[in-house]
């Protein structure tokens, strides 16, 4: 405690030092007091983690988020013998974390590891919405192959940092940019056109979706089939998905959160010599940008006079520009 360290530093070092002495103290029974030095770290790891704390300081870092941690698998020599693929101490350390074993056929995350990602980190996460800074990327020195890779096949043996600011959802928004709907698609192979128009027919009746479309995809052993999506809000997904599972043959249905750019929108209507049409407009920074004549509109005013609908849309799009 003497160290000329900042304090920040040196409380950062010991949360570390303590989780990761906690871990052993439970796996050896015994009181934490009384676990040695050798098996809470050798020196390596004391720079490890100094290290850590002292970058983070210097960085100014405010929240820390990490991927799932990475494992790895085989065995190790210890003190105590070979043990297998995650150390007791790592596993212990990441209870409640979410790992993975990857393909690794050596220890990935070791106790040092676990017990800076554990203590530091403020969640388990894919890469958060924010504005990337900066990026850094550390290497090691193993050559790393895998179990399903070939000796020339290597994996990229890195640890990468993003630093950058969280963007939150209110920012998004004023932005333009909302978070607030979901994806949902299917791989149909074994249903007739007939029942998959009749599917989209359904969908785009539902106020919840935004969109809705089909794709025509190769399955296994070359069988030609539809990839069904369709974007929905988030709050309505699950009846949209029950509409899907109802109306189609499919068994599984993908989904995934995405964000959208909008740009503010505004139905008008204008009159036009023969009858009355809706004009969607869209605008940006409080200027029209775009604007395009309303097709449900234009179809029942042709219909009811009789006019082709490309010169109803050919009207619309005159006489809203003489506005």
């Amino acid at each position: 405690m003497e160290s000329s360290l900042a304090e920040e530093v040196k409380k950062t070092s010991l949360d570390i030092f303590e989780r990761i002495a906690a871990a052993e103290a439970k796996i050896h029974g015994r009181d934490i007091a009384d676990v040695h030095f050798h098996e809470v770290g050798a020196v390596d790891s004391i720079i490890d983690i100094v290290g850590t704390a002292i970058g983070l300081h210097k960085l100014e870092i405010e929240k820390i988020l990490s991927g799932p941690v990475p494992l790895g698998s085989g065995s190790i020599d210890t003190s105590h013998g070979k043990l297998p693929i995650p150390a007791p101490a790592t596993i212990e350390i990441l209870e409640g974390v979410p790992v993975y074993r990857g393909d690794f056929d050596f220890e990935v995350t070791t106790p040092t590891g676990a017990g800076i990602v554990r203590t530091l980190a403020r969640g388990f996460e894919r890469i958060m919405d924010m504005e990337i800074e900066r990026i850094g990327y550390g290497a090691g020195s193993k050559g790393i192959s895998g179990h399903n890779r070939s000796r020339h096949s290597s994996l990229p043996n890195v640890l990468r940092a993003v630093i950058g600011n969280q963007v939150k959802k209110e920012e998004k928004i004023k932005k333009g940019h909302s978070c607030d709907t979901v994806m949902l698609s299917t791989n149909i192979d074994d249903s007739s056109p007939e029942v998959l128009g009749y599917t989209m027919e359904k969908l785009h009746e539902q106020k919840a979706v935004r969109d809705a479309w089909l794709e025509h995809i190769y399955m296994k052993k070359n069988r030609p089939a539809f990839k069904l999506s369709i974007i929905c809000d988030l709050k309505e997904e699950a009846a949209m998905a029950h509409i899907i599972f109802k109306e189609t043959s499919t068994i599984g249905i993908r989904r995934e959160e995405i964000s959208r750019y909008c740009l503010e929108r505004k139905i008008e209507k204008i009159q036009l010599p023969y009858g009355e049409v809706e004009i969607k407009t869209a605008r940006f920074d409080g200027k029209e940008i775009n604007s395009s004549p309303e097709y449900e509109s234009c179809r029942v005013l042709a219909k009811k006079t009789g006019r082709p609908l490309k010169e109803v849309y050919r009207d619309a799009i005159l006489f809203f520009s003489r506005r």
